[in-house]
């Protein structure tokens, strides 16, 4: 077991337990099986109710949460530091001791498949799940929760086997932000988790370059993506790209921002996102506009990248500024970091964390200018748009 952490005079802490496992693994009729997983661990142990879990973190001042990503599944929580045990004590239970009791099993699955309606149902949202179709190939490119078909075929008995088979402590990384005993709690886990023998599994992702328009009844607003394959983590070129994106699409200064937004007036949100685990890493920039609109903020996106060549050095340092100003900011908030320090490690090693401010500052302005051109040979688009009835055209 990988255990990191930074230690912080504050008197509270966050942690997490990770298992490298997660939705990239699946295949595509279990798609969905890692977040299911996650939501069963917490519906019941041999000792605890669903109640008692997140009682017994809520008394005593904290919170208690997971998440599922492509290449991990993470439980965590965030209480007063004197209590620390406490909350490794419950995801030591919800880890080790589930049962995936039948009816709260059948139960579960009616919940996540409403989870996964209501992702549906949210354009803005289901707008990022249709670049990832465009992406990448199946069954990587599918939705993380699954979707219909994959969840309701899913069986306790297989699904209960699927978690013994994957999850275990060898594969786990432990994060903690704030003020803990490192030698204590590392003591805590090593009497607590016994190692198994299992292997990390390997990824299967195909890159593609899609476009798709999706019409929708009952929607006013055209909900436009763009994106492209990205540097992993590790990789020099993912500190330059964080430098262009300060420039291009980062904040209300960005240059599309105020092209988009501010000169042209077609679209109330103009942002951008950064997403890299392990093995893949992709960039978006998001508009939501009217649909007659959105091959002009295609264009204008693609501009932009282009006018990357015209960026000075001013422009440079003020892109590195920005950025090492909010990534300053960000440290602030101990979850965050929690998590950034656990993608950090599966990408790379932990410590690469801490030098990200380094690496920003050593970024030129030609290599700025040179990763603006290499992204956009290939992109992805999507767009959910309405569709107009014959009465209204």
């Amino acid at each position: 077991m990988t255990v990191i952490c930074e230690n912080r005079d504050l008197p509270v802490v966050a942690l997490s337990i990770s298992n490298k496992f997660g939705a990239g693994f699946e295949d595509e009729n279990i798609k969905g099986i890692a977040h299911f997983i996650e939501h069963m661990v917490f519906t019941g142990t041999k000792t605890r109710t669903h109640e008692d879990i997140s009682r017994e973190i809520e008394k005593k001042g904290g919170m208690i949460n997971a998440f599922t990503a492509q290449e991990s599944t993470s439980f965590w929580f965030k209480l007063p530091s004197e209590h620390v045990f406490t909350g490794l004590e419950i995801l030591y239970d919800i880890l080790s001791n589930p049962i995936f009791q039948a009816e709260k099993f059948e139960k579960e699955k009616r919940v996540i498949l409403e989870e996964i309606k209501m992702y549906h149902d949210d354009p803005q949202r289901a707008v990022y799940d249709a670049l990832i179709e465009n992406l990448y190939d199946k069954p990587f490119g599918m939705g993380i929760a699954g979707n219909e078909n994959s969840v309701s075929e899913l069986k306790r008995d297989f699904v209960f086997d699927y978690f013994r088979e994957n999850y275990s402590p060898e594969q786990y990384i432990v994060t903690i932000v704030g003020d803990v005993d490192f030698e204590a709690v590392c003591s805590w886990l090593e009497k607590r988790f016994l190692a198994g023998k299992k292997k990390e599994k390997r990824i299967s992702i195909i890159k593609r370059h899609r476009e798709s328009v999706e019409e929708r009844e009952g929607i006013d607003q055209a909900h436009f993506l763009f994106g492209v394959h990205a540097p992993l983590m590790h990789e020099k070129e993912y500190a330059v790209l964080e430098v262009l994106d300060a420039w291009l699409a980062n904040g209300m200064s960005s240059h599309l921002f105020l092209t988009i937004r501010e000169q042209k007036g077609l679209a109330y949100i103009v942002q951008s996102s950064l997403n890299s685990e392990k093995s893949h890493s992709y960039y978006t920039i998001y508009a939501g506009t009217r649909k007659e609109s959105i091959w002009e903020v295609k264009k204008l996106i693609l501009e932009g990248f282009a006018k990357a060549s015209n960026m000075t050095e001013k422009d440079l340092s003020e892109a590195k500024e920005r950025l090492i100003g909010l990534q300053r900011i960000s440290r602030e908030e101990s979850s965050r970091v929690m998590i950034e320090l656990l993608f950090y490690e599966l990408a790379a090693k932990a410590e690469e964390y801490y030098s990200r401010e380094e690496k920003i500052r050593g970024v030129t302005l030609d290599e700025v200018k040179n990763l603006a051109k290499k992204l956009v040979k290939k992109y992805a688009t999507a767009a959910i748009v309405p569709k107009y009835s014959e009465r209204s055209k």
